[in-house]
């Protein structure tokens, strides 16, 4: 069996026909969007085409997106961007306790500043409570951030609910959609959303390419300052080829993503039946929302195996797994949103996150199980 590549949460292949985009405009177009001359012209189509390609596909007008360096760019952009944007009304900051570091460490950057910032709870199973939001929020609450989906566990948040609320009551709301992309259906005219944070290398595009929906009329001051490049919102010579596989990207993701949905599920649904079979339900725990979930993420504890010897097994099998965020799983510390979801310490100190995508298959996934079953036999003769 080839290696296996279990851990698309993280960083997904590029896609063939993604890459075939990028390598054309890499080797015959090197001119500056911001010159006047023929180059730059061919090079300045090159960006718009690949910003209304995205804005058609998303639901929203070319006008309001905003290409920036990743996801953890978009994240700090919209949160910064906000909240100097509307100070004067407010210092206040509502997020969850399972957010991204991108949104949590930059959060207690504001807190720094002097910003008030309410970390939400969340039940065991990672989901926040629209009544705790409604609890939350203060006079001077200015600024409201939620993940659309978890990147560690997958559970979906109540975002239409939550963005009501905030339109309600006036205050800005961000959604970090990074996991959702290609995950879930998106229409952001349709949703009582002001900002919302993208990144390409999650859907089978480039890395180093993301993106930020800011709904016209949000306010939004900028972080990097130099040219006028995205309207004034963010300075630096766009990466053109970036820009455009980001498109690519997301047309193949969002015209067939009825159909890779489908799959992942069937692909999940079969790693929990040959485990079943294999170990026995009660030798494992699934961590997430049973209802509200993306299908590509299944995070499993195997109590009386901690994540650590597990995944290093895994990976002497070949198999790439994950204990949970790529940007702090190299330390192999417990999760935090594990923590915040208040599971036992046996679950906790044993989660491995399993996520599926492009080239994953049935018969890899039962490798997979038939591994797993392996090492659990040998942990247990050890002991």
């Amino acid at each position: 069996m080839k290696n296996i590549y279990l851990d698309h949460a993280a960083s997904t292949p590029v896609h063939p026909e993604v890459a075939k985009v990028m390598l054309n405009i890499m080797t015959e177009q090197y001119g500056n969007a911001s010159s006047v001359h023929q180059f730059g012209r061919s090079a300045k189509k090159i960006l718009n085409g690949a910003r209304d390609t995205i804005a058609a596909f998303l639901g929203c007008s070319p006008e309001e997106w905003v290409f920036t360096g990743g996801g953890t760019e978009s994240d700090n952009l919209a949160l910064y961007g906000a909240v100097a944007a509307v100070a004067q009304k407010g210092n206040h900051i509502i997020t969850s306790a399972i957010e991204h570091h991108a949104v949590l460490h930059t959060c207690e950057e504001l807190e720094k500043e002097g910003f008030k910032v309410t970390y939400l709870p969340v039940d065991s199973t990672g989901r926040v409570s629209v009544a705790d939001v409604e609890a939350a929020v203060q006079e001077d609450t200015v600024l409201i951030s939620v993940m659309y989906a978890n990147n560690e566990v997958g559970t979906v948040q109540p975002i239409q609910e939550i963005g009501q609320l905030a339109r309600e009551r006036g205050i800005l709301f961000h959604v970090d959609a990074v996991q959702a992309l290609g995950a879930l259906p998106i229409t952001l005219r349709e949703l009582p959303v002001d900002y919302m944070s993208f990144t390409a290398h999650k859907i089978n595009g480039p890395g180093g390419i993301g993106g930020l929906y800011v709904r016209s009329g949000a306010p939004l001051h900028p972080r990097l300052h130099g040219g006028l490049q995205e309207r004034g919102r963010r300075a630096g010579t766009e990466n053109l080829a970036g820009t455009a596989g980001f498109a690519k990207a997301v047309e193949i993701a969002v015209t067939g993503l009825s159909e890779r949905r489908q799959k992942v599920q069937l692909l999940r649904n079969r790693l929990l039946e040959e485990l079943d079979t294999l170990i026995g339900r009660e030798s494992y725990s699934i961590n997430g929302n049973t209802e509200h979930f993306l299908p590509s993420i299944l995070n499993l504890s195997f109590p009386g195996a901690r994540t650590d010897v597990m995944l290093m097994n895994l990976d002497m099998d070949g198999i790439a797994a994950a204990s949970g965020s790529a940007c702090t799983s190299g330390s192999l510390e417990i999760s935090h949103v594990l923590r915040a979801m208040e599971l036992p310490k046996n679950i906790l100190g044993s989660a491995i996150r399993f996520s599926m995508g492009l080239g994953n298959t049935t018969e890899e996934i039962e490798y997979v199980a038939r591994k797993v079953e392996t090492i659990l036999n040998r942990l247990r003769i050890r002991d």
